[in-house]
């Protein structure tokens, strides 16, 4: 999960740091005010402060985010002499190369300049920027995972009221389809059939969706009983090509995420053209299950967003899977084509 902070945070805190900084050496070390505003002084302090701020940016973006976003802690810590060695540096160039050519004063003695007693030296001064890079790192995430973990809640919630606003006594619905279904089988078997699917389509709509898991094998059975009663409105005109690939039995993945995509394909495919066929791929292997789908737009119409139901999914995505699941969806030449990749628990 990519962390979103706006640059001018760091900005700010490095300003508090550097005005902190002043205040110890004025307050508690009792530095003479000339002394520390004077331009040997500041022009030290200043380049110090900026190689912390510079080691520490480099760190919280690259080491940091690799790292720590895919839980390797072991190669964070293996990067710390790595940034240390960058500290050095960077804060040789500065004070020694850069404030020298303008003041004519060295920061280090002859002696400590020495390459290995430099580096050494400045391994200590450097720490500072690598642990606050790091907890302010950990602090943003965490930050960041708690507003998702809201912000779903507050999703689970609107989804719970609105399914809540749909329950019109399930049990009332469920017991009349079994009683049209009774008075059917011995007269019309295939509307009777019809019935069937509609009441276990109802079924796992109001009983499955808001688990936090479901059986692939349940969630296959629901796009399957969808798609049935879709080639009856269709009749014999429904020019769709719908294929599984890939054994599943106990693989479990979150409620309705694939029935999205096949929605979206009946909602604005073009489905009546033998020429222009739609397509929906489902296929289980490795561990991993991929849905595709291509249609072609009704009208023409060219869209690119499925609207909040996509929004909504990506959430969830990444709520659940984290950054282990490939979503991409792709509007052009009157076509349009989606694909998801996620990962199967057992």
């Amino acid at each position: 999960m990519k962390l979103k902070i706006p640059f001018y945070y760091h900005i700010i805190l490095f300003l508090g740091l550097f005005i902190t900084f002043y205040l110890w050496d004025i307050g508690v070390n009792n530095r003479e005010m000339d002394f520390v505003f004077s331009t040997m002084y500041f022009s030290f302090n200043v380049t110090f402060i900026l190689s912390i701020f510079i080691v520490y940016i480099l760190n919280f973006y690259t080491f940091c985010d690799w790292f720590f976003n895919n839980k390797k802690i072991v190669f964070y810590l293996l990067s710390i002499p790595v940034s240390l060695l960058i500290f050095a540096g960077i804060r040789y160039f500065l004070q020694e190369v850069i404030v020298f050519e303008l003041t004519g004063i060295h920061n280090y003695a002859e002696k400590t300049r020495e390459v290995t007693y430099y580096i050494r030296d400045n391994f200590f001064f450097g720490l500072p920027a690598i642990i606050l890079s790091a907890l302010s790192y950990l602090f943003w995430q965490f930050q960041n995972t708690y507003k998702l973990n809201q912000q779903l809640i507050l999703e689970n919630k609107k989804a719970e009221l609105q399914m809540l606003k749909s329950q019109v006594s399930p049990h009332f619905l469920f017991n009349t389809l079994n009683s049209f279904y009774s008075q059917l089988i011995l007269k019309e078997d295939e509307m009777a059939s019809d019935i069937l699917v509609l009441s276990d389509l109802l079924r796992y709509v109001i009983t499955e969706t808001d688990k936090e898991e479901v059986l692939l094998s349940k969630e296959i059975q629901f796009i399957e009983n969808y798609i049935h009663l879709q080639k009856k409105r269709f009749e014999d005109q429904l020019y769709l090509n719908f294929e599984i690939e890939g054994n599943y039995t106990t693989e479990k993945i979150i409620p309705a995420a694939l029935i999205h995509f096949v929605e979206n394909v009946f909602k604005h495919g073009k489905l009546n053209n033998r020429d222009e066929k739609a397509i929906i791929s489902i296929k289980i292997k490795d561990d991993f299950l991929a849905i595709s789908t291509f249609n072609y737009n009704v009208g023409g119409e060219n869209y690119s967003s499925t609207g909040i139901g996509f929004e909504n999914l990506t959430k969830r995505l990444e709520y659940a899977y984290k950054d282990q699941f490939i979503l991409e969806k792709t509007s052009e030449n009157n076509t349009f084509k989606t694909y998801l990749k996620i990962p199967l628990n057992n």
